[in-house]
């Protein structure tokens, strides 16, 4: 088998070492209890924290590394997927959200909010998803009306990882109702503001360590030394960072397909039906001849968004290609490595089954594959 293609330099794999020992140390031995309490314990943030394992990209003068190369992102996406450490919503926290209070935190903001970023004293989350607006953002009912120093939010979020351990959420509201996606402004709430209710830890299909919740908001007082980015500019701040959101998911993705691909090429040498390894039949060596040819192309196209990304090259579309089409592929691997396990791979003590529900989400947050193919054909003009 070829090796997978790399876009990796010494310091990369000299910070897979550091991750693959926090994981193993911190994080494997806890996991299935995470899994039972449906979260993981705070500490392991701390703990991630001081390991330099999480926002590699904020500045040193606020903590950070000030390390701007999302292959340290790709890395610690692997490594994850190695593990099966699919609780800690490192990336989420990392790649998706921080990203916002760098790029469109006032000075005082990013002293406030990044070094609690950077240690994991503070846990971040993004509240978009509403329960009657999903995919389209412009459908959100939460407001947020001016009222001289402050602002009052009035609505509820759903779907919102990191929702119970959150410190900081970054919620989507509307600040102007009738000037459509121009009335739409980001504003940060805190841990403990009267108003800010956190409701249900949702019980969901997979991701069980990951929490997941529904926020309220009721009459709460936010400051306007919140608003993060300027009123009303928060639909293009959306639009500006989905997609490094979207290369996040599709790293992610590739490194649980490369994952599901080792799972099952053990099991089919290990695994004898007639008398001999299940691998040596051809319709198996077949599947996996397909697994490997499509996880190699998954690897060269992943690898090439991000160093896109790198260079500040990644576009809409190219974006929406890559969050689709590897979580479709994704999905579609997971799935014949659960048949080509048969019984076992429907046990959850395998690591195939955890990896069939915990992969169904990722054709759905981030865009759903119907939002991203939408547009794309926009952008091809149709």
């Amino acid at each position: 088998m070829p090796d997978r293609p790399s876009i990796l330099e010494q310091e990369h794999e000299d910070f897979r070492a550091v991750a693959r020992a926090f994981f193993a140390k911190e994080v494997v031995p806890f996991h299935a209890q995470w899994e039972r309490d449906g979260i993981v314990d705070r500490e392991v943030w701390r703990k991630a924290g001081e390991r330099g394992l999480l926002c590699f990209d904020v500045a040193e003068a606020y903590g950070g590394a000030g390390i701007s190369d999302f292959r340290y992102n790709m890395v610690l996406a692997e490594e994850s997927a190695r593990a099966g450490a699919t609780g800690p919503g490192f990336a989420v926290h990392s790649d998706i959200i921080v990203p916002y209070i760098s790029s469109l935190g006032t000075e005082e903001q990013k002293q406030r909010w990044l070094p609690g970023c950077v240690s994991g004293d503070l846990v971040t989350a993004i509240a978009m998803t509403e329960p009657g607006a999903g995919s389209d953002l412009q459908g959100i009912r939460t407001t947020a009306v001016d009222a001289g120093d402050h602002y009052v939010l009035n609505g509820s979020k759903t779907f919102i990882s990191n929702g119970i351990l959150s410190d900081l959420v970054i919620v989507v509201c509307r600040t102007d109702p009738e000037a459509g996606h121009q009335g739409i402004s980001l504003l940060v709430v805190e841990r403990g503001m009267e108003g800010f209710e956190r409701g249900r830890n949702l019980d969901k299909m997979g991701l069980h360590a990951q929490d997941t919740a529904e926020l309220s908001f009721t009459d709460v007082r936010v400051p306007k030394a919140n608003l993060l980015g300027a009123e009303g500019s928060g639909f293009v701040s959306l639009m500006e960072n989905l997609p490094q959101e979207r290369i996040s998911i599709g790293c992610i993705a590739v490194a649980a397909v490369e994952h599901v691909l080792d799972l099952c090429l053990a099991y089919a040498k290990e695994r004898e039906a007639f008398g001999r390894p299940i691998g040596t039949f051809q319709h198996n060596r077949f599947v996996l001849a397909e697994m490997a040819t499509e996880a190699h192309i998954a690897r060269v196209f992943i690898n090439d968004c991000v160093l896109r990304l790198n260079a500040g090259e990644v576009d809409t579309a190219l974006a929406s290609m890559a969050k689709w089409w590897t979580t479709e592929l994704q999905k579609r691997v997971v799935d014949a490595g659960v048949q080509l396990h048969g019984g076992y791979g429907y046990m959850n003590e395998y690591p195939i089954s955890r990896a069939y529900t915990d992969s169904r989400i990722q054709t759905i947050y981030g865009g759903t594959t119907e939002i991203q193919k939408e547009i794309i054909g926009r952008m091809l003009g149709l």
